[in-house]
């Protein structure tokens, strides 16, 4: 069977024997209605355990909408015009109107990737920009210890309203939500501080309940205050196939159940041999993304198996820490011992992928340099043919195989 794999903004395809294959995870049926900005409309017309945004904001108010950066497949420019026109009905003036990028700690956005982003009529209205970690109002601590220090064009702001995408979050249990405050448009600070219980049992994907990171965010958001919540599900299209809105965590909350319908994925047993991608650009603009779904397929793999992760990483490792861990590090072994004794945000994604190490060999198939690859612990191949190739030689032609094309989207467990 032929499975294409996305590739940053190409392919990569594999011919894998059916005799070998437990099966392709993609995304279950589920009967859509609306869809794209015709669903985002329907979600603003009907607000989740909320009144209407136009009964919300009031005219000569500040409005703060927090949204995605470039590492994340969020389609603002299809939610803003329908969330414009709520406002704009409301009696809010486009110049008190900015939308603002979560930067978390990722890198600051050109002028042009800021327009993408935004989309031509939002970019063409109201004030776009990126978060400020270094301009910040705080709001005090969580029970946890966690800064709540805030990007002052949403801490000053009279209403916020978040945007987001919903999907499998590896250690937050899902994304969305008050994810778009903390750590969108937190410090790097407090981000380290949330993010530390990541070594945590209950911190895992697809958890909410006693999920200590999720509850620490929605603590955060709590003390910001969100006045509005509007998040969308992705088909594997990155096609808008449910919106929800209003409560920023009852809302979220039906979008999580969505997605469990669409992206839970049963599985007859673990595979030898798991093929995984981000499914492509832009969640596999480097390493530091990619890992994302290297951490979904986690669940899918026999000890002592292989995974075969595909992603472009064309900007490489992505993050200064993780960077710092990945070449710096002796060992996989020294990173996870060092995460559990001196935690580090960036390092963190590096000690995933070597928790993943301590059980399974991960072949990577990326545009970076083959001699880097080997540098950090992974085995370089120019293809994901070549690497389904090369696995199948050291396990076995009888190998099993499983194939997950939106690694970062579909959660396997295991059904017995």
């Amino acid at each position: 069977m032929k499975i294409d794999f996305g590739f940053g903004n190409g392919i990569q395809s594999v011919q894998v024997p059916d005799k070998n294959l437990l099966g392709v995870l993609g995304a279950n049926t589920v009967e859509i209605g609306l869809s794209g900005e015709e669903e985002v409309k329907r979600a603003l017309e009907n607000p989740i355990a909320s009144k209407p945004l136009g009964e919300i904001v009031k005219p000569g108010e500040k409005i703060a909408i927090i949204t995605s950066d470039i590492t994340r497949p969020m389609p603002t420019p299809q939610v803003m015009p329908a969330l414009l026109d709520s406002l704009y009905a409301a009696g809010v003036d486009k110049k008190d109107i900015t939308l603002v990028f979560g930067l978390g700690i990722h890198r600051e956005h050109t002028e042009e990737e800021r327009r993408k982003l935004a989309g031509e009529r939002a970019w063409a209205e109201i004030r776009c920009m990126d978060s400020t970690p270094h301009d910040c109002i705080s709001f005090g601590k969580t029970a946890a210890g966690t800064p709540v220090d805030i990007t002052r064009v949403v801490a000053e702001a009279d209403r916020r309203i978040c945007l987001g995408n919903i999907e499998y979050h590896y250690f937050a249990g899902y994304s969305g939500g008050g994810k778009a405050i903390m750590p969108g448009v937190s410090t790097a600070e407090a981000i380290q501080m949330n993010h530390r219980m990541m070594v945590q049992e209950a911190a895992a994907a697809g958890r909410l309940a006693g999920n200590p990171i999720r509850e620490d965010i929605e603590e955060a958001a709590g003390m910001v205050g969100i006045d509005f919540l509007l998040n969308v599900v992705l088909d594997e299209n990155k096609r808008i196939v449910k919106a929800v809105a209003g409560d920023s965590v009852l809302a979220h909350r039906e979008g999580c159940r969505f997605l469990d319908q669409l992206y839970l994925k049963p599985i007859p047993a673990r595979a030898d041999i798991v093929l995984v991608s981000q499914g492509g650009a832009p969640k596999d603009l480097n390493l530091y993304q990619t890992q994302k779904a290297l951490d979904n397929a986690k669940h899918a793999v026999k000890k002592g198996g292989i995974v075969i992760l595909i992603g472009s990483n064309k900007e490489g490792l992505g993050e200064a820490e993780f960077e710092a861990w990945m070449t710096g590090s002796p060992s996989p072994g020294a990173m996870v011992e060092r995460i559990q004794k001196d935690f580090r945000l960036g390092g963190h994604k590096a000690a995933a992928i070597a928790m993943v190490l301590e059980n399974a060999d991960i072949y990577m198939v990326s545009e970076m340099d083959p001699a880097f690859v080997k540098s950090i612990f992974l085995t370089p191949f120019e293809s994901a043919q070549r690497a389904l190739d090369a696995a199948l030689n050291l396990l076995g032609q009888e190998a099993t195989i499983l194939a997950m094309p939106y690694g970062g989207s579909t959660l396997p467990i295991v059904v017995e």
